[in-house]
């Protein structure tokens, strides 16, 4: 005879209770961290959205959370950049001398297509050329 885990009530609330104090600890964390983006910063954005919260560590939840968000595009569009700069080095790459520390510069190139991963259609304003 099988006993599932549902049927089982101490493996469940084992279960929960871990994940309850792991989360726990987390918010615990969350209270000495100081995110990149400032708490008033994410409170004013959420308050222009209609969230309204007392508590300061949901707040820098949503910190860490759009922090998180910013650092992932921003490694996808270093990535696109490096692609990019990469087939340019390799067509030029005759005349090179030696190794150089590349330096790469984020242009709306590397950012649209980085921003369309995530479903966020960016285009560059008319007036720019």
């Amino acid at each position: 005879m099988q006993m599932s885990r549902i049927g089982s009530p101490s493996v469940g609330m084992d279960e929960d209770s871990g994940a309850g104090h792991a989360l726990s600890d987390f918010l615990l964390q969350l209270e000495n961290y100081n995110p990149s983006i400032p708490d008033s910063v994410v409170a004013y954005y959420l308050n222009m959205a209609g969230f309204e919260s007392q508590d300061p560590r949901m707040i820098r939840l949503i910190a860490l959370a759009s922090q998180k968000f910013l650092s992932d595009i921003a490694n996808d569009a270093l990535q696109h950049c490096k692609m990019r700069t990469s087939s340019q080095i390799n067509q030029s790459s005759k005349n090179a001398k030696g190794p150089k520390e590349k330096k790469y510069v984020m242009s709306m190139e590397d950012l649209v297509p980085a921003l369309q991963e995530y479903g966020i259609s960016a285009k560059k304003p008319h007036y720019y050329v």
